[in-house]
C-alpha cells in the first residue's frame, strides 16, 4: 500500500488530493482546497505552506505529485503561480517526501487518455475512477488527477523494471 498526494498549486486556491494505491487500484483518502485570504502575497504563501504541512503531517504520503508551471499569457499570473508552487514544494520537501512533477498534458493523458481534455472531463474521470458520488471542486479534482497520474506512472515504471528509479526520485 502506498499513500500518494497530488497538489494543484494556485495563489488563491491550492488543491490537494490524497489517495491510497494498492496494486492497480486507487481509493480516496482525503481531498480539498486551501483557499487563501487577503491581497498580500507573503501571507497567502504562508497559508499555502501551513495548510499543506498539516495535510502532509496528517496523512504522511509516501510520494507527492505536483503540477509543473505552464507558460501563462499574463506574466504577473505566472509569477504568482510560481510563488505558490514554491510554497507547496517547500512544504513537501520539508516534510521529507519525494516529489514528482507532471505537466497538465501528462495528467490529462493519464486520467482521460487525451492530453487536450477539458477540465470537466478530467473531473468526471476522477469521479468515476475513484468512485465518488459527485465531482470534487475543480482544484481538488485536479489534485486528485495529479495523484492518479503519479499512481499510473509508478505502475508503468514498475512494469518496465524502473520502480527503483522512482524510489530514488530520478524519474520526473
Amino acid at each position: 500500500m502506498t499513500i500518494l498526494m497530488g497538489i494543484d498549486p494556485g495563489s488563491r486556491h491550492t488543491g490537494y488530493g490524497v489517495i491510497r494505491h494498492v496494486g492497480n487500484r486507487s481509493t480516496v483518502v482525503d481531498f480539498g482546497t486551501i483557499s487563501t485570504r487577503g491581497t498580500e502575497m507573503a501571507p497567502r504563501l504562508g497559508e499555502i505552506f501551513a495548510g499543506l504541512r498539516e495535510v502532509i503531517a496528517l496523512h504522511r504520503p509516501d510520494e507527492v505529485g505536483i503540477e509543473k508551471v505552464f507558460l501563462a499569457r499574463n506574466p504577473d499570473s505566472a509569477l504568482k503561480l510560481g510563488q505558490a508552487r514554491g510554497a507547496a514544494l517547500t512544504a513537501v520537501v520539508q516534510g521529507g517526501v519525494p516529489v514528482f512533477e507532471y505537466s497538465a498534458r501528462q495528467v490529462k493523458q493519464a486520467v482521460v487518455g487525451r492530453g487536450g481534455a477539458e477540465k470537466s472531463q478530467v473531473a468526471e474521470m476522477v469521479r468515476h475512477l475513484l468512485k465518488l458520488e459527485k465531482r470534487p471542486q475543480a482544484d481538488a479534482a485536479d489534485a486528485l488527477a495529479i495523484a492518479l497520474c503519479h499512481a499510473h506512472m509508478r505502475v508503468t515504471l514498475a512494469r518496465l523494471g524502473g520502480a527503483s528509479a522512482v524510489r530514488r526520485g530520478r524519474v520526473r
